[in-house]
């Protein structure tokens, strides 16, 4: 079984050569676009993830009945174990946009490697967020905490022309761009996951800078509720020959 596969990676794929192929899902979460590919037929789907809960949902939505198709593989993205000149066809569902850019040019390298000649890459992600949308302040919230904890933001929105020219210097060249939501319905659970992203990070600081960002995460879900805002795109590529 592959379980419900949303509009969004369907419409990425729909103009895309799936049935057949062997496919890397980059960045599985929790399996969207690796429940689409072998619902559009693919070969083999390799779902790389480098965390090891998202890569079990992975398993317990889609590995029944896909065995001989699927293989879930936890890994850093910047350095999979996956042979080079192996998959036909790349995909990334929401992934960049939890990339610092350095991060984003070594996974770019990598998933070229990985890619057979005139091979394809779909790349689809979040516009960046309208100054005025009230998520805005909370991405916000979310890429402070995440600095203070980790050095680094939790979230960068790359805008589309910057996500083409990095693939572009790793030899991907553009085919098509489409919008995939316009506006972004951002729901009640999207707003609570980012605030638990938080609240998580507040976690791991002292009471005294914990407790206000835990607060301020929760008045912000209850001020914001839901919201539809920005955009999500899609980007399509071919692999020049080598």
């Amino acid at each position: 079984m592959t379980g419900d596969v949303p509009e969004t990676v369907t419409a990425a794929l729909a103009d895309q050569q799936v049935a057949g192929q062997v496919c890397l899902e980059a960045g599985a979460g929790v399996g969207n676009t690796t429940a689409g590919l072998l619902t559009a037929g693919a070969k083999r789907v390799y779902a790389v993830t480098n965390d090891a809960d998202h890569a079990a949902t992975v398993r317990d939505r889609v590995g029944d009945g896909n065995a001989d198709r699927l293989a879930v593989v936890t890994a850093d993205l910047r350095a999979t174990p996956l042979a080079t000149d192996s998959v036909d066809l790349v995909t990334a569902h929401g992934l960049c946009n939890v990339l610092p850019p350095a991060d984003l040019n070594a996974v770019a390298a990598e998933l070229a490697r990985v890619a057979r000649p005139d091979s394809h890459l779909v790349v689809d992600d979040y516009a960046v967020p309208p100054a005025s949308a009230a998520v805005t302040r909370l991405f916000a919230l979310e890429n402070a905490a995440a600095r203070v904890v980790d050095g680094r933001p939790a979230l960068t929105f790359y805008p589309a022309g910057v996500l083409a020219a990095m693939f572009a210097d790793h030899g991907w060249a553009i085919e098509r761009r489409k919008t995939l939501l316009d506006p972004v319905p951002w729901t009640e659970a999207h707003i609570e996951a980012h605030s638990d992203v938080v609240r998580e990070y507040a976690d791991e600081l002292p009471d005294v800078v914990g407790e206000p960002l835990a607060t301020m995460a929760d008045n912000l879900v209850s001020a914001i509720g839901s919201e539809r805002a920005g955009t999500m795109y899609s980007l399509a590529f071919r692999l020049a020959d080598r």
